[in-house]
């Protein structure tokens, strides 16, 4: 990966529809390069995908939780799809520590979210955090240069 595929990078991560003219003004290459690039660093599962950022506020979700759940192994082939079935999931990561899942959550109520919480203790103790405000947005990793 050289500057030009990070560059590329970077601007796909700020608007996933810029145009191929507009990536090649930004990287001076050709549109053709350009192309030819992404094809590459889709292949080699540096981008996997094309996203729209939703404004989940705007939607009616302004409640945004993180809950903890200590899960026993043996309840993991019940609970992955039970999880993956929970619309106001929208993430769900495995973690060291007592609490062995973080879910990031979306509702559109504190009743709603209670709601889940006492359904999903049928997995294992839970913690849950309500985001009050967010003072860093997710933001690119792709690094500006590498020495």
């Amino acid at each position: 990966m050289d500057q030009i595929d990070r560059t590329i990078l970077g601007c796909l991560e700020q608007d996933a529809r810029m145009s191929l003219k507009e990536l090649s003004r930004q990287c001076f290459i050709s549109a053709p390069a350009v192309s030819s690039r992404i094809t590459r660093l889709k292949e080699h599962g540096y981008i996997t995908g094309f996203h729209a950022a939703v404004d989940c506020e705007k939607l009616g979700y302004p409640i945004k939780a993180f809950v903890s759940l200590c899960l026993a192994p043996k309840d993991k082939d019940e609970f992955y799809p039970y999880v993956k079935g929970c619309r106001n999931v929208v993430g769900c990561d495995c973690v060291t520590g007592k609490y062995s899942q973080i879910l990031t959550c979306r509702f559109k109520t504190t009743k709603d979210l209670d709601e889940f919480i006492n359904d999903l203790q049928r997995f294992g103790e839970t913690q849950t955090q309500i985001v009050f405000s967010t003072s860093v947005e997710p933001r690119s990793l792709v690094p500006e240069d590498e020495e």
